[in-house]
């Protein structure tokens, strides 16, 4: 590849597609439910609150499809480990399922600003190959 040519792919040494991203957007999931775990220790109902980092991050690293991989993946962690009853997929409520949407709508621009953040880094990147010319 030529000097100053870089694309997403290579922005953090992981391809979106591959098993690392994919194992990035799990690890950093894993990371969320370890936090959201603690906070339920401490009393907080905020069931999606820790999972937003985790696509943001998932995202950033590893790309589309990592974030969407964590985000799409939250849905089911939360709804069996953290709805009441806990440990049990019940009908959700009607406030569950505007929860769930406001999620997947705000995980929806965190991974389209992390794509965006993404390309405004490798523009930068290009613009500094292209003036050390």
């Amino acid at each position: 590849m030529p000097r100053g040519i870089c694309t997403t792919r290579h922005l953090f040494k992981v391809s979106p597609w591959s098993l690392p991203a994919f194992l990035v957007a799990l690890a950093v999931l894993a990371v969320a439910i370890g936090a959201r775990v603690l906070f339920e220790l401490l009393g907080a109902t905020f069931y999606y609150a820790t999972f937003f980092p985790a696509v943001l991050l998932a995202s950033l690293i590893a790309g589309v499809p990592a974030g969407a991989c964590a985000a799409v993946l939250t849905i089911p962690v939360v709804w069996w480990a953290f709805l009441p009853p806990p440990f049990e997929f019940n009908q959700l409520s009607p406030l569950d399922y505007g929860n769930l949407t406001m999620f997947l709508l705000c995980s929806t621009l965190l991974i389209w600003f992390a794509q965006l953040c993404r390309e405004a880094l490798i523009a930068r990147e290009r613009l500094s190959a292209l003036q050390d010319f």
